[in-house]
């Protein structure tokens, strides 16, 4: 959405700039009164090529080769962050300012140099720092899920490796040139694309040269060095020997035209995102720190808390725990992650959009089963994952040796529901026995029930939270009803909040669109008010229809009616609600005894002075 679109702030002399829909509600009232329902105003209506990703952040293609299509704003980012990952609260401020600013760098150059005279100064760029990323933070904190997460959002391609696997031939330099062909594959061959994704690499700690050895540690620095280049801008040949499809490419390219194809990925615009854990850096620090202070200003900080002194690093610890000046200076942001308490661990999972539960729901809805939780038993899984001090994929271990029996044993039963308590969290399989030996318990159903309200009630809890950034994106008010219909959709496609709100924003455009094109198909103007339009998508959710072709079959059953009202009042704009939607013959029945009402009253009203009435 372009940031005009959602810019909504008081400006001088001229009030309240309207966003898009309320833009299209008022042009559409004014075109109403004067025209009638003959003229409408449609919203563009865009349709995804086939087999090409979202388009948030992402360059327009090997085809057009335009520039780099990207609008958003930082905070906009950390909002989306906001709402699939707990804590961490400055990590996501800093990643989303520092990447937003340098998709949007790259666009601004695109377009400045497009808009020279003189064309592309090749020599622009020289010297530029670009915002490459160091994540420090401990295991199962969600630093790889994060970078996952953004990458989505961008809409950019990426590609994830490990730095422990360059240690073996990575001083020459080929695993890691191999990243950067990956992103092209990534990107569909999309050249333009690919030179514009993120590259993320994983357990770079373990590439910095030991400290235990006399001399440098040739592999491990090797990886650094061969990392500098792409770091910073070099040309990375998609053709090498160890690649037989591009060879054999290479060689087909070459009967057909008899001229040899010299084909790069360069590495300017793509974005560098390194992680680790970094475990020994903060006895470095501490180090620093103590021979810093003096006295009384000496630095006392406890040892236990090593994650809260690791936000104190700088160049000089990297250097000294292992890693190359120049390779510290190609990831000018560093960002450290805080560790995940009991506490944490409970609110992610609790966190309507959190991928643990949802894919456990998943798993258990391809047998047909639906799966709920109960806040004791949340609490209780985050206890033994807790206790694991693995972080976040402690939940995952932890959730699946709990549910591991049900999900071999329940598929062969006619069991439709299951929810698991604090009693099957710690007792399993004495469980399992009570659930097959009675599986129609009267208590169990009635617990499942509140497990559902429960459910409910937090998807409304927090799309009440983030009304406001919702409304923001789609244009309409998030109102109970809608918010129960954004909860039919999440829980039906089993699929995350913002996608359930982002699906019924496009079926809201979807039978608004329908609605203009009834003019040239209808012989009544009919218009659908927003009551009626929540009712089609709930129709829709329900039966799995499409909104706009089920809008459609409607008011064609009702045109029928609503001829013979306009045939004998004159009627030619009618307003269709939910209860129409619902119940269109009372709403026809209705609609002809108030036009026989007001027949009634016109022959009652008296007569003016001097005429004769008719017996």
């Amino acid at each position: 959405m372009e940031k005009t679109v959602i810019d909504s702030q008081e400006k001088p002399g001229g009030g309240r700039i309207p966003n898009q829909r309320e833009l299209e509600k008022e042009l559409s009232e004014y075109l109403t009164k004067k025209y009638g329902n003959r003229v409408k105003v449609i919203s563009p209506f865009v349709v995804p090529k086939k087999d090409e990703a979202s388009t948030d952040g992402r360059s327009g293609g090997k085809e057009d080769g335009a520039a780099l299509r990207f609008d958003m704003m930082p905070e906009e980012l950390e909002s989306y962050l906001d709402s699939f990952v707990v804590k961490q609260d400055q990590v996501k401020a800093v990643l989303a300012t520092k990447i937003c600013t340098h998709f949007n760098r790259i666009k601004f150059k695109q377009q400045r140099d497009s808009n020279s005279p003189g064309g592309r100064n090749k020599n622009s760029g020289v010297g530029m720092i670009k915002n490459n990323v160091l994540m420090i933070g401990p295991t199962g904190v969600g630093k790889t899920y994060i970078v996952k997460l953004i990458a989505h959002k961008l809409g950019v391609p990426f590609v994830k490796g490990d730095a422990t696997k360059f240690s073996e031939t990575g001083y020459v330099g080929g695993d890691v040139e191999d990243l950067i062909r990956d992103l092209l594959y990534e990107a569909n061959e999309d050249l333009t694309l690919a030179e514009n994704g993120i590259v993320y690499i994983d357990e770079i700690d373990k590439i910095a040269s030991s400290r235990n050895i006399i001399g440098h540690d040739i592999s491990r620095t090797g990886v650094q060095r061969a990392l500098l280049k792409p770091m910073e801008e070099t040309d990375v040949d998609l053709k090498v020997p160890h690649d037989p499809i591009s060879q054999i490419q290479a060689i087909e390219h070459y009967r057909r035209t008899g001229k040899r194809e010299k084909r790069v990925v360069n590495t300017r615009n793509i974005l560098f995102i390194m992680s680790g854990a970094f475990g020994d850096l903060a006895e470095i620090i501490k180090k620093r720190l103590q021979s810093q202070g003096i006295g009384f200003e000496a630095d006392v900080r406890p040892a236990e808390i090593p994650w809260e002194i690791l936000k104190e690093v700088k160049a000089q610890d990297l250097i000294e725990f292992g890693f190359e000046s120049e390779f510290v200076g190609r990831l000018p942001v560093v960002v450290v992650f805080d560790e995940l308490t009991k506490d944490d661990l409970q609110e992610i999972l609790r966190n309507p959009n959190n991928p643990i539960v949802i894919s456990k729901r998943m798993d258990f809805r391809a047998y047909g089963i639906d799966i709920k939780f109960e806040d004791e038993a949340l609490v209780r899984i985050a206890e033994m994952a807790a206790e694991e001090k693995t972080g976040a994929r402690g939940l995952v271990s932890a959730m699946e040796k709990v549910l591991i029996p049900f999900e071999k044993r329940l598929p062969s039963t006619q069991i439709s529901q299951f929810l698991v308590t604090r009693e099957v969290v710690e007792e399993p399989e004495a469980q399992l026995d009570a659930l097959l030996q009675n599986p129609d318990d009267p208590e169990r159903t009635q617990r499942f029930e509140r497990g559902r309200e429960n459910e409910l009630a937090r998807i409304k809890e927090y799309l009440t939270e983030r009304a406001d950034d919702f409304k923001r994106k789609s244009g309409f008010d998030i109102h109970d009803r809608r918010m129960d219909l954004i909860a039919d959709l999440y829980l039906t496609n089993i699929t995350d909040i913002d996608t359930a709100v982002e699906k019924f924003s496009n079926m809201y455009d979807q039978v608004r669109l329908e609605e203009a094109s009834l003019v040239e198909k209808l012989d009544v103007n009919v218009t659908f008010d927003e009551s009626a339009v929540d009712e089609i998508i709930d129709q829709a959710i329900k039966t799995g229809q499409e909104p706009g072709p089920l809008m459609f079959q409607l008011a064609k059953r009702l045109e029928y009616g609503l001829r013979l009202v306009k045939d004998r009042s004159g009627m030619d704009n009618f307003t269709i609600n939910a209860d129409a939607v619902i119940n269109m013959e009372d709403f026809i029945n209705n609609l002809i005894k108030e036009i026989y009402r007001r027949d009634s009253m016109d022959l009652e009203l008296p007569q003016p002075e001097g005429s004769t009435q008719q017996a």
